[in-house]
């Protein structure tokens, strides 16, 4: 069956994690980024700003940068500025730890669509349970930067059993910083929350507690809009076996994931082009072997925690 993106010629959105270096131990990371901890093989400035090339020469609309920690990368400023200077919009996601004053205002040069900050707990002491080593009056400081600056900020909330009492007063405090977004849903398995699942894992009961919360906020709630759909990842595999996104998700070494919650590389941008790349990706979908392994992704969510362990599709492959 034809999917939408079958008609596109290339994708809407280019989700890049430039690295998996961070300053900050987060708990939930679904990257496994933590301090020092580059995967093998990242693009150096060479072939970082090549992909700059081919996604502008391909008129992609909006990409986000993201980590890891992107601001931590010695090349950042040179792929969002190439980007920028081209008109593509940008996201940026941030822990915010790095983002001050003066980092908002070189931002601010640039045709951002937004700033995403975690947020994820309204006292240090929870903050700081999981994200080790962070601090939640330099985001919050980085929040007012972003608005200052005159950038569209987003906030979001990852729920565990470590926070999730928070998610309130994280709501109220995301109002009062002026964003525009909050960005929230189920905690994802992937990565260091995997390995730490039985740690993190919310109780069904908070969970429902958590999605009676965010039900009762977004009917009420007109300044800012809340994002929780789809609440689980499930949901949103189950959604893209009809209507695939149209989405490349760009790894630090330049390969392409078909999606999150699944281990299958269909490209390697060190030696695929952007179209050859988003060819192998609609292609995936249409892939016997990636929908079936999508579909065992929905059926057991403990299968999401296999998402890291990479595996390279014969197109990949070549």
């Amino acid at each position: 069956m034809p999917h939408r993106i079958d008609a596109l010629r290339a994708p809407l959105f280019v989700s890049w994690q430039l690295t998996r270096d961070c300053d900050l131990c987060c708990l939930h990371c679904c990257t496994d980024s933590a301090p020092g901890k580059r995967m093998r093989g990242e693009l150096d400035v060479r072939e970082a700003l090549g992909i700059v090339d081919d996604i502008v020469a391909n008129d992609v609309p909006y990409v986000m940068l993201c980590g890891g920690e992107p601001l931590i990368v010695p090349h950042f400023w040179k792929i969002a500025e190439a980007l920028g200077s081209a008109g593509v919009r940008l996201k940026i996601e941030t822990n915010g730890q790095r983002l001050d004053g003066a980092v908002a205002k070189r931002l601010a040069q640039l045709p951002i669509r937004s700033i995403q900050i975690s947020l994820d707990g309204d006292s240090e002491a929870v903050y700081g349970l999981q994200r080790p080593g962070g601090s939640l009056a330099k985001a919050h400081a980085a929040c007012r930067a972003v608005r200052e600056a005159g950038m569209p900020l987003e906030i979001t909330f990852a729920p565990t059993r470590l926070n999730i009492g928070d998610a309130a007063a994280v709501i109220e405090r995301a109002k009062s910083l002026g964003a525009f977004r909050f960005n929230t849903g189920k905690l994802m398995r992937i990565g260091t929350a995997a390995r730490l699942w039985d740690r993190l894992e919310p109780t069904e009961a908070q969970y429902e507690a958590f999605r009676a919360m965010l039900d009762r906020v977004a009917r009420v709630e007109r300044a800012m809009e809340l994002c929780y759909s789809p609440f689980d990842m499930a949901e949103g595999l189950r959604r893209s076996f009809t209507d695939p996104p149209a989405t490349l998700l760009v790894l630090p070494n330049g390969w392409v994931k078909v999606a999150a919650p699944l281990p299958q590389i269909c490209a390697d941008l060190r030696r695929d082009t952007l179209a050859q790349a988003w060819k192998a990706y609609r292609d995936a979908w249409h892939d016997k072997s990636v929908v079936a392994a999508a579909g065992r992704a929905v059926e057991d969510a403990s299968r999401h925690a296999e998402a890291n362990a990479w595996q390279l599709l014969p197109v990949a492959q070549v």
